[in-house]
């Protein structure tokens, strides 16, 4: 019986590896999310009638290339404190798997790539936002989240215009135009993610406060790390997402059988906020993150069901 070239099994599990290594560097699973709210916003656009799957396809990778640029910046200046947390010390540059100059040219590659696809198929506006998101993301948000807690504020500025950029691929404006008030859906859906991104995010650095504290950042609104105050936080930001979820509906961009969707789950963020206030607990914490993501996804899909003028 012939046994299996050892070289070949040796490539075989290189090239394995290192593709491992570059899904972990893009962060894969928060990359999708973010290229998933941009591409629902883009087909949330008035201009767009029909699914054009060719079109969708670019902007899903435009939206990888950009996100995943941004990324990866993150772990090349993040690199000494990800090697100081349990839940990133096995990143590719953290561990040393991978060189930071390695690192750097495939941000810049991919930033460039994912920039020049927006622009060449689709409009200098989104590209720009999209050029601005990366920056802001990258160099400000970043070295931001050792100094205070507003770097969370920030942050979610990067994290919400992902649906600004698709519904500008789409739309070509974000401003009042042909379309009416329809074509201020884009804010409309930059806003729920916006808001949405506080209990989320406060969620997840309440189940990792030891990991991140150690590495000196600072991410809770409580400096005491998460207490009832951090839990108030969430709860407040979870009931300002029920009137900013009425938007899509009161800019005509979707009907009322969606508006009930969004109310509920708005609701529903509402009640896990407060199960936190009152648990303190890290599974509490979890409830609300996992919930986070769910509410994400059902709203968003809800909008897109229930979209005028399709």
């Amino acid at each position: 019986m012939q046994q299996p070239d050892p070289v070949k099994r040796d490539e075989r599990y290189s090239i394995s590896t290192r593709l491992r290594d570059y899904m972990l560097l893009v962060k894969f699973s928060l990359t999708i999310l973010v290229v998933f709210s941009a591409v629902i916003s883009y087909l949330l656009a008035p201009k767009v009638v029909a699914f054009d799957w060719s079109m969708i396809g670019i902007l899903f990778l435009a939206g990888f290339f950009v996100t995943g640029s941004a990324n990866t910046i993150n772990q090349v200046v993040e690199k000494d404190t990800d090697a100081l947390m349990k839940r990133t010390a096995k990143r590719p540059i953290a561990s040393g798997r991978m060189s930071e100059t390695e690192g750097w040219i495939f941000a810049v590659l991919s930033g460039v790539v994912g920039v020049g696809l927006l622009w060449y198929y689709f409009n200098g506006l989104s590209a720009g936002m999209a050029a601005f998101s990366l920056f802001l993301y990258a160099f400000i948000y970043t070295p931001l989240k050792k100094v205070n807690s507003i770097s969370v504020l920030v942050g979610a500025f990067p994290g919400a215009l992902p649906c600004l950029i698709g519904f500008a691929a789409g739309n070509d404006t974000l401003w009042i135009g042909e379309h009416g008030t329809r074509d201020l859906g884009g804010w409309a859906m930059f806003a729920i993610q916006f808001f949405w991104q506080f209990p989320h995010f406060w969620a997840i650095a309440w189940i990792a406060h030891r990991d991140y504290e150690a590495a000196g950042f600072k991410l809770l609104p409580s400096v005491e790390g998460p207490t009832k105050y951090s839990a108030i936080q969430s709860i407040i930001y979870s009931v300002l997402l029920i009137p900013v979820g009425l938007l899509p509906y009161f800019t005509g961009l979707t009907g009322w059988v969606s508006l009930l969707i969004v109310l509920v789950a708005n609701l529903g963020m509402v009640y896990l906020s407060v199960r936190l206030y009152y648990d303190m607990e890290v599974k509490a914490a979890r409830r609300v993150m996992f919930g986070s993501y769910f509410y994400l996804m059902v709203v968003f899909f809800a909008l897109l069901a229930d979209k005028i003028g399709q």
